[in-house]
């Protein structure tokens, strides 16, 4: 036996990363020189970026009028427990997860919150079945799976006059991912993942709908005040205008202001979902062809664009956990795929970011490798044993 050939060409950027993200094509520090740093985020200068940061995510995403956009501490972990701990309680409640974050809203709600909420699981590869959920109830679920490689492939399924709230972590699918936000009463996400911004930030967006719950209910619960999104039962309209609750980094605004005016300039949010398909069907052609390697997702109708999970199937695999670790090291020793293997509770396998920073080029150039480090380590196999 001989060892396998290392492809000739490489990706560029081997950043493929689900969160961190990469950052925009052509990324330098020189761009973020227009942040206010040293000023308060009270000034009118920070007050500006950030009630620019707002309008432009309406703009890009195609947020409705009447529906509140907000920057809010701690991520997208913290705009989903503001919701959770804000809006639930007040009927009775459903959880949906298919993957380990939607299993940690179910541990939030069920644990902390301790709700009797029916749960609603799928196995990493697959979604439930929406059309069992009771939409009178309010619902929880993450739209795509960043660390199952599936996703909520449209909104269909969500009646129009359900009487509950939708709560959405949509994290790993804004800005990559067309959202029916009319189906949607309560979408979060942070700006780290499609459009590869510094990590920190959450933003929460909320319909008509959340508004009036969050005025004609209290939780029988305490609000910590960094989750507190009325005052005296009105809304803190300051929040959804650029007053956030505690101070935000203006530095991460520029780079988020930076990715947002990038992606307006290609096109935005459909040349973004563009992007993000051109690159996840690269992966799924090379999958098509080859007999050892599929995608995680059972049904190609809900595999992820962005945290494209795949699988090794081949049957020479003895141990597939520490084979996919094995591979994931080769193609990180090479430089060509950094941070690519399956998230620590996923079944193993590789995770490769597709999301709209990523150039095409760098996942055609990534896949020779993926054979490569495939032979390579099946060759490695058979000599230890």
């Amino acid at each position: 036996m001989s060892d396998p050939t290392i492809p000739a060409a490489r990706p560029v950027n081997p950043r493929f990363s689900s969160g961190p993200c990469t950052k925009i094509p052509g990324f330098s520090l020189d761009m973020l020189a227009d942040a206010p740093l040293g000023r308060s985020h009270r000034a009118a200068v920070g007050k500006s970026k950030l009630k620019e940061a707002i309008d432009l995510t309406r703009d890009m995403l195609g947020v409705p009028a009447g529906y509140r956009i907000g920057i809010v501490p701690a991520s997208d972990t913290g705009a989903v427990e503001m919701a959770l701990w804000s809006l639930l309680g007040a009927r009775p409640v459903e959880m949906l997860a298919w993957e380990s974050f939607g299993e940690g809203w179910v541990t939030d709600v069920v644990r902390q919150l301790k709700l009797d909420a029916t749960v609603r699981k799928a196995p990493y590869g697959e979604i439930v079945d929406f059309a069992q959920v009771d939409f009178d109830k309010d619902v929880v679920f993450t739209w795509n799976g960043t660390t199952s490689g599936v996703r909520l492939p449209n909104g269909d399924a969500i009646p129009a006059d359900r009487a509950g709230l939708t709560i959405c972590d949509a994290t790993s699918a804004a800005f990559a991912m067309a959202l029916p936000f009319d189906k949607l009463d309560v979408t979060t996400f942070s700006w780290q993942k499609a459009l590869g911004g510094e990590g920190g930030h959450g933003v929460l967006i909320l319909s008509p709908r959340a508004v009036e719950r969050l005025e004609t209910y209290t939780p029988a619960w305490p609000l910590p005040k960094i989750f507190r999104l009325t005052s005296k039962g009105k809304i803190s309209e300051g929040i959804f205008e650029g007053e956030t609750i505690n101070t935000p980094s203006m530095l991460c605004v520029e780079d988020y202001l930076v990715a947002l005016k990038w992606a307006k300039s290609i096109g935005g949010l459909k040349a973004l979902v563009a992007r993000a398909e051109a690159n996840a069907d690269v992966i799924a052609d090379f999958v098509s062809r080859r007999d050892w390697i599929a995608n995680l997702a059972a049904d190609p109708a809900t595999a992820s664009t962005t945290s494209v999970c795949l699988k090794f199937t081949d049957p020479r695999i003895r141990d597939g956990a520490a084979f996919a670790k094995a591979v994931a090291k080769r193609l990180e020793k090479e430089g060509v795929a950094l941070d690519a293997g399956a998230y620590r509770d996923a079944p193993p396998g590789l995770r490769i970011w597709c999301g709209s920073t990523v150039e095409t080029s760098d996942v055609e150039a990534l896949m020779p490798w993926i054979d490569w480090a495939f032979a390579a380590e099946i060759e490695a196999q058979s000599k230890a044993a």
